[in-house]
């Protein structure tokens, strides 16, 4: 004789077995192959796409002119930012000169790495002996996380982790565009400094700064109040990021199309990063700022994202 199921078994099957009906005709939703397209985001970029390469989640960037780089005011303006730090008295309009003159740049359509590209990303790379391993044990264990953006890269290495992925670096002005917006706004996030928006540290003689809640690295993505209306994140402090341009202490004062920098043998020989990074102050997080770094040398404080040219 056949004894009656429990009836915690009855209930569990009639939860997991298909219903018959209207639901049971139902298709499944298509999946989407690009990955997952939040709405805003959708409606302000014109869609945003997962690439899998892997990659991390890319957002287009639409053709078009802004104005970039400073005026003489806006470089006054970044003096008296900059004289509020601990040690403001040794600041100098030379800080940030060499954002002048601001000019008319057009870009064509782009596509740029929605965070900074992290220890894991790279990792993948490194793992298929495509990207040479970053020294850690020399010291930088501590950066060794796999949501920290990875640090302690060169040039050459951010150059070549971005051709694992079919990319490329950003160019300067394609940096600042996405961190300025069409209209040149100050900041990533707007035109008033917000100082839970990045991470950030000061000019001082402790050069960090804890009070936004890390003292060194962040993991990406951990200050949404930094995020541009277009869906990027830290573009502004946490690590300073390579990009493609040499460095060269003043722009073309003409209007320019798709610029990538001075050619070779021009300039200063050091590579543009941009962004500011966990030990820079307010002025350093505009979306202006500039800096050069030596394309050989390797720092907790600099990372990279990547790039791609719009397929026409």
């Amino acid at each position: 004789m056949k004894r009656a199921a429990p009836l915690a078994v009855l209930l569990s099957l009639a939860v997991t077995l298909p219903r018959g009906g209207a639901e049971a005709r139902q298709p499944a939703p298509t999946p989407d192959p690009f990955g997952t397209r939040p709405p805003a985001e959708h409606a302000l970029t014109g869609g945003v796409v997962a690439l899998r390469q892997p990659a991390s989640t890319m957002i287009r960037v639409p053709a078009g002119s802004f104005a970039m780089g400073s005026t003489p005011e806006d470089v006054l303006d970044a003096l008296t930012d900059c004289a509020r730090e601990p040690l403001g008295g040794r600041c100098k309009e030379e800080m940030f000169s060499d954002e002048m003159p601001r000019h008319s740049v057009t870009l064509s359509s782009f596509w740029l790495d929605r965070m900074e590209v992290t220890v894991q990303d790279y990792a993948r790379c490194v793992a298929l002996r495509r990207c040479r391993a970053v020294p850690f044990a020399r010291g930088g264990k501590r950066f060794d996380s796999p949501r920290f953006p990875v640090s302690l890269v060169r040039h050459a290495d951010a150059r070549a982790y971005c051709r694992f992925r079919g990319a490329r670096l950003p160019t300067e002005a394609e940096f600042e565009r996405a961190a300025r917006g069409p209209l040149g706004r100050r900041y990533p996030w707007g035109d008033l400094y917000n100082t839970r928006a990045a991470n950030h540290g000061r000019l001082g003689l402790d050069t960090t700064d804890a009070r936004d809640g890390f003292a060194e690295l962040a993991p990406v993505g951990s200050f949404p109040a930094g995020r541009t209306g277009e869906g990027f994140l830290d573009l502004a402090g946490n690590v300073a990021e390579w990009v493609s341009d040499r460095y060269a202490p003043a722009y073309p004062r003409d209007a320019v199309v798709d610029p990538t920098g001075p050619a070779l043998g021009a300039g200063s020989g050091g590579q543009v990063v941009r962004g500011g990074h966990f030990s820079t102050g307010a002025a350093w997080l505009r979306g202006a700022s500039r800096a050069s770094a030596d394309p050989e040398s390797r720092a907790p404080t600099l990372g990279f994202r990547c790039a791609r040219s719009q397929v026409r």
